[in-house]
This record gives structure tokens, sequence and C-alpha cells, in this order.
């Protein structure tokens, strides 16, 4: 009868002992608050106790966490509204600043990210919305991270994921885009036609060093006709025949009247 109080106080001070007992993970950390007062490290990974009714400790895990930006409406410095929205990388590097000096430093962060993405958007222009997303990213990284760096929180990546343009933008772009495919389109032909020029320029001199030049490809014509459409017939004007022509019209004077002759006389 006896050693009943001394199994009390033993189940007891057991009891008192066992609801201290905490076990930390790898990947997590603990912030022990005793009595209202930060005792100076994180606790953990592993076994700990902490005091029962003394000790408070907070649990912070360290691994990375992935958060999504809702759609922010963001006017561009062109004046155009689209709707964007993105994702956010970050992890927590100190447990204590994490718990002391943020209430949630979740939400926290998250929101951040909402106001900085609407503010760094609003200060470049669609084109480079769209076209430079990797300068963009890393200005929301280095801006974010360093407003966050007194909670603890270090934010590795953050990622634009969707733009939204309205109907009318994308009409307007689709216009632009197909406009300058057709103006590439007549550069090169036109460029087409300057190299087509001057190879038909060089082809020229040559025939014009050679007499017989001229009459053989003349014949390779009457050839490749002939063999496409034997339907054609083919009238052959000499060249020499056209120019004399020419330059015959192109003398002054009246053309001579032929005589006629009228009985008793000539007219």
């Amino acid at each position: 009868m006896n050693l009943i109080p001394l199994a009390v106080v033993f189940f007891i001070v057991g009891l008192f002992v066992a609801s201290g007992i905490r076990v930390i993970k790898e990947y997590e950390r603990g912030v022990v608050l005793r009595l209202g007062s930060y005792t100076g490290t994180p606790k953990g990974p592993g076994l700990i106790w902490i005091i029962p009714a003394i000790d408070r400790m907070f649990t912070v895990d360290l691994r990375v966490v992935a958060r999504d930006v809702p759609p922010q409406d963001v006017i561009t410095h062109d004046n155009v509204s689209v709707k964007v929205n993105a994702v956010i990388y970050f992890r927590v590097v100190h447990p204590d600043k994490a718990v002391l000096n943020v209430e949630n430093y979740l939400y926290a962060t998250s929101q951040y990210a909402q106001t900085t993405l609407r503010a760094i958007l609003g200060q470049v222009e669609l084109d480079d919305l769209l076209a430079e997303r990797e300068r963009i990213n890393q200005q929301l990284q280095t801006v974010i991270d360093r407003h966050t760096d007194p909670w603890g929180v270090k934010v590795t990546s953050v990622e634009l994921k969707h733009v939204d343009l309205p109907q009318e933008m994308q009409r307007a772009m689709a216009r632009q885009a197909e406009a300058e495919r057709y103006r590439r389109a007549k550069i090169i032909a036109a460029e087409g036609e300057m190299q087509a020029a001057g190879k038909l320029g060089e082809a020229a001199e040559v025939i014009g060093r050679s007499p017989g030049a001229m009459t053989l490809r003349y014949l390779q014509t009457l050839q490749e006709v002939a063999v496409e459409n034997n339907s054609t017939t083919l009238f052959p004007v000499p060249i020499d025949l056209l120019e004399g022509i020419r330059k015959f019209n192109s003398e002054p004077g009246e053309l001579p009247l032929p005589k006629v002759k009228v009985e008793g006389a000539d007219v």
C-alpha cells in the first residue's frame, strides 16, 4: 500500500515527460518560445523535448513552396489591358524570422507577389511582356526576394504562366503579323527579281559576244514550245528587221508618194 503514492508520482512524472516529447522531421525546424521568449536556436530535426505548459513550439517547413498568383488585371505602359497570372517558388531559410517577424509568411508572400506583379508589369509595354518574359521573371524575383528577406523567406523563382489578351488586341496582332509576312514576301520577291535581272544582264553580255548564240537560243526556245504545245504556230521575225523599221519611223520627213499615170497627165 505504501508503493501506490510512489507509483502515482512516477506516473505523473512520466506523463509530464512524455507530453513534452516532439519529433521534428528532416525538412522541418522547430521554433520554441519559453514563456513567450525565443530560446535562441531552431530545434531539430529528430527527437526533442520541451517543457510542457511553459514552452510552445512552432514547426516551420523548409521545403520549396509553389504558390499560384491569382490572375491580375494589369494596364501595361502602352495602355493595353491584360490579365496575367503567375506562379512563385519560395522556401524558408530562417525559421525564427518566419515565426517572429510575420504573422503568416505564406499569406504575406502571396499578397506581396500580387502587388509586385501589377507594379512591375505596369511599367513594361505589351511587346516586351510577350517577348522578354525571362527578364521580367528575373526582375519580379529580385524585387519580391528583397522585400521578403526580413521574413526569412527566399524567393527562388517567379514565372509568368499566362497572358490573357482582349479579343480586339488579338485581332490587331493577327493583322499586324499578316502584314509583316506580306511585307517580307514582297521583299523576297523583289530581291529575286533583282538577282534574276543581274543574271539576265550577264547572259545578254555573253550572247552579245557570240553572234551565233542568239540563233541557238532561238532554236532551243522553238524546241521547248514544240514539245509543250504542238498546236502553237510560230512566225519568226528577225530582230534586225524590227530595228530597221524603228529607225525608219524615227527619221524626219514625209514618205514619197507613188506616181499614178492618168490619161493626159502624170499625177
